[in-house]
C-alpha cells in the first residue's frame, strides 16, 4: 500500500472538507485516517490516505490540493509518508 499525508490550514470557512474529499473521490484516494480541529478560528487537518489506485500521477494531486488550498485561503500539502516521517523525525 502506498500512503500519503495530506496537511490543510488555514482560518475556518465551510466547505474546506467537502472540496478536499470531493478531490479525493474523484482521484480514487481513500482516506485512512483523519484528524481535523478547530482551534481560535483556525482550521487544522491532517489525513492519512492510500494512494496506491489513485487516478492521477502524484505530482497532478499535489499541484490540485495546493490550487484547491489557494481558492480557499488555506495551505493544503500532500506528501508521501516517508517523506513526511523523514522531516519530522527528531
Amino acid at each position: 500500500m502506498k500512503k500519503a499525508v495530506i496537511t490543510v490550514l488555514g482560518q475556518d470557512k465551510v466547505g474546506i472538507i467537502a472540496k478536499v474529499c470531493t478531490f479525493l473521490c474523484e482521484s480514487n484516494v481513500n482516506i485512512l485516517d483523519i484528524s481535523q480541529t478547530i482551534v481560535g478560528g483556525y482550521f487544522d487537518m491532517v489525513m492519512v490516505v492510500d494512494i496506491t489506485a489513485m487516478t492521477c500521477p502524484f505530482d497532478d494531486a499535489v499541484e490540485r490540493l495546493a490550487g484547491i488550498g489557494e481558492e480557499m485561503g488555506l495551505k493544503i500539502k500532500m506528501q508521501h509518508t516517508e517523506i513526511f516521517d523523514a522531516m519530522h523525525r527528531i
